[in-house]
């Protein structure tokens, strides 16, 4: 981050443990982090709370990315203060099954979350974004997107969206000083993980033997957000133990 200016920082679906953590580190570079949530504010305030005593700089947002409305009405409020020129796309939801039985609803939802919500957040702060010739914009996908994974199809196809979007978003926005890049992590330490795969499944399914920490996502997320990786542009970088 400058030592200048402090830049502002949205990352969705900041309450839960990679948000968080994604949070805590963009806090740590200097950044003042809006830390969003979907209902659960008080998930966000806590993370929030967290950041200011540990001597960071953060607010606390709650509405539903998939809503194109609400989300409209709460950026509004948000740019009122200035462009923020960082935005990590985390939000996702998990609705698994084998398609042959899947609802239309189920495939839907996880969709409306990752991949219209990508766009509900990141369109309406490009042209502030733009006018400040500086911007960081990186979501957060999944080894599924890159690999597949069995009763993942919706999950997979919303984010392998995010991969096109992104690279194509990169080759409009790269002359004014944004990039656009996405993290893919593999099987990552916390709530979801523990529910999918025991300790035994993770040293068949990655070659490092063990899950990852959030805090390693974070830190690729906090490193692409920064100065420094002004001309990493357009890419997908997996974050996985070498599962592929």
């Amino acid at each position: 981050m400058s030592t200048q200016i402090q830049r502002r920082a949205l990352v969705t679906g900041g309450s839960g443990d990679i948000g968080s953590a994604i949070c805590r580190a963009l806090a740590a570079k200097g950044a003042h982090v809006i830390v969003h949530a979907h209902a659960n504010r008080a998930r966000a305030e806590t993370v929030r709370d967290a950041i200011i005593a540990a001597g960071g700089s953060a607010e606390a947002v709650a509405f539903d990315v998939a809503d194109s409305d609400a989300t409209r009405v709460a950026l509004a409020t948000l740019l009122g203060a200035g462009p923020i020129q960082i935005a990590v796309n985390n939000a996702g939801v998990h609705d698994d099954g084998p398609m042959a039985g899947m609802s239309e609803q189920k495939w839907a939802r996880v969709i409306d979350v990752s991949l219209h919500g990508f766009f509900h957040v990141t369109q309406p702060l490009l042209l502030p974004m733009a006018r400040t010739r500086w911007g960081r914009i990186v979501s957060v996908s999944s080894v599924a997107a890159v690999l597949g994974n069995r009763g993942q199809t919706n999950y997979a196809a919303a984010k392998a969206g995010l991969h096109g979007a992104s690279k194509s978003l990169a080759r409009e926005m790269a002359s004014r000083g944004i990039t656009v890049n996405v993290v893919a992590p593999g099987v990552i330490a916390g709530a979801m993980s523990t529910e999918t795969f025991d300790r035994d499944a993770i040293k068949q399914i990655v070659p490092a033997a063990r899950a990852g920490t959030p805090e390693e996502v974070a830190a690729l997320v906090a490193f692409l957000c920064g100065e420094e990786a002004g001309y990493i542009n357009g890419q997908v970088i997996g974050i996985n133990g070498g599962m592929g």
